[in-house]
């Protein structure tokens, strides 16, 4: 833990130099992941969709305006007079109609259950947006966690290494010492230096995206507080896997959802070849053979022409695509699960207590080599194999954990739940 800190406060001093106003933020994952579902703007954006999805529902269930219409004579062509009355016929003549469309073949429950499709639809698009981001926020957080690890490493090497160069500097400025011998160690040492900076151009990269993500202060220096993984492997079994995936991924959810959707827009189109009725009252004054005429009015299209053909067969096309994309979606869910536990097997296995025991074996056998290249018993050579090797095999170590971390993430992804907590 403490070659991570002096990793991380180097760092800091080399990128962060010219800002002294960078805030350190340290954040174990349940916290960047609290802040990520407070804060993210993607997902703030697409919850007011849902919200203004739900809100047509409510708009189908409304029924259609009535309508009120009215005839009245402005202009008398006789006397050539606006608006004009005698006694006889006081007010001149007046109509007036209202009409009211009743919808048939159950038209508006139908709209009702569409609008509803559709904002479960948009509620499942969602969950699916907080899946993909909370699976990012989860490789990001533990990649940045290795790429500081690494860090550590560069930085023991590159002090050990810098000791030595200044070292065999005085031995060469003394003439006990070949160029040769010293041009390799400074070869070795700025090797080190430029995959040192190569690994800060990754942290500062993921320090944006991690930001972005929980919206932290731009000028914020995220810290990623890691702890342990599990040594002993979860038993996972595939078939019941899949079933948890089916009830909790939410892409897979909104196939679903898309294939009610199109079978009720195949019943509300067939529904709408129905012809609606119109119903309505008249009154009209001075225009028909009484001088008070009350009506009943009611209207039915004829549906000649028109019987929504070519609605129906669209809404029959769209079911039938839904119907198979929701097979290649559960297709593609059961591979995932698959694959997911093939890896997070591999990956186990490889990632024991040994291997930890084996670490710290081998940061004791660097001691001793560098002790060795010091005191002469160990020659230039095999020394900077040596150190070559341990770099290498550090390094790989530490992948070999964001492996693990990542097969973990790759599992709760495929199932759409948290099956190993990360």
């Amino acid at each position: 833990m403490g070659l991570r800190t002096a990793a991380i406060l180097l760092f800091c001093f080399f990128t962060f130099t010219a800002n002294a106003q960078t805030d350190t933020i340290k954040l174990t994952f349940p916290d960047a992941e609290k802040q990520f579902l407070e804060n993210n703007f993607a997902l703030l954006a697409q919850k007011y969709n849902v919200e203004s999805t739900k809100a047509l529902v409510d708009q189908a269930a409304l029924w259609d305006n009535p309508v009120l219409s009215t005839d009245q004579n402005i202009y008398d062509s006789g006397s050539k007079k606006f608006f004009y009355h005698n006694e006889s016929r006081a007010l001149g003549q007046v109509f007036v109609q209202l009409n009211q469309v009743f919808k048939t073949a159950g038209k508006r429950g139908k709209q009702i259950q569409v609008a509803k499709d559709n904002a479960k639809v948009q509620e499942a698009e969602f969950n699916d947006l907080m899946r993909n981001l909370r699976y990012n926020l989860q490789l990001d957080f533990g990649q940045l966690g290795t790429l500081f690890d690494q860090a550590a490493v560069y930085r023991n090497e590159i002090a050990a290494a810098t000791n030595l160069v200044n070292g065999i500097q005085k031995s060469y400025d003394a003439g006990n010492t070949s160029m040769k011998d010293l041009i390799r160690l400074k070869a070795l040492l700025f090797g080190l230096q430029n995959d040192m900076t190569e690994n800060a151009r990754q942290i500062n990269d993921l320090q944006a995206e991690l930001k972005t993500l929980i919206q932290a202060k731009e000028t914020a220096f995220i810290v990623p507080l890691t702890g342990d993984l599990p040594t002993q492997p979860a038993e996972l079994n595939i078939p019941s896997l899949i079933e948890q995936a089916k009830v909790n991924r939410a892409d897979y959810i909104s196939n679903q959802y898309q294939l009610a959707s199109a079978q009720h827009n195949l019943s509300l189109q067939k529904a709408m070849a129905a012809p609606d009725i119109t119903i309505g009252a008249s009154y009209d004054k001075n225009s028909s053979y009484a001088q008070n005429y009350y009506g009943l009015q009611i209207g039915l299209p004829l549906p000649f022409f028109n019987r929504n053909q070519g609605n129906i067969k669209s809404a029959r096309f769209s079911q039938m695509s839904q119907e198979n994309t929701l097979k290649d979606s559960e297709a593609k869910l059961k591979n995932d699960v698959v694959a997911a536990v093939n890896e997070y097997n591999l990956n186990q296995q490889l990632f024991s207590t040994q291997q930890l025991e084996f670490n710290g074996q081998y940061d004791t056998l660097f001691k001793n080599m560098l002790k060795g290249f010091k005191d002469r018993q160990v020659s230039l050579v095999e020394f900077v194999d040596f150190f070559d090797t341990y770099k290498d095999t550090k390094l790989k170590m530490l992948q070999q954990r964001y492996n693990l971390q990542k097969a973990i993430a790759d599992l709760n992804f495929a199932t759409g739940t948290t099956i190993i907590k990360p």
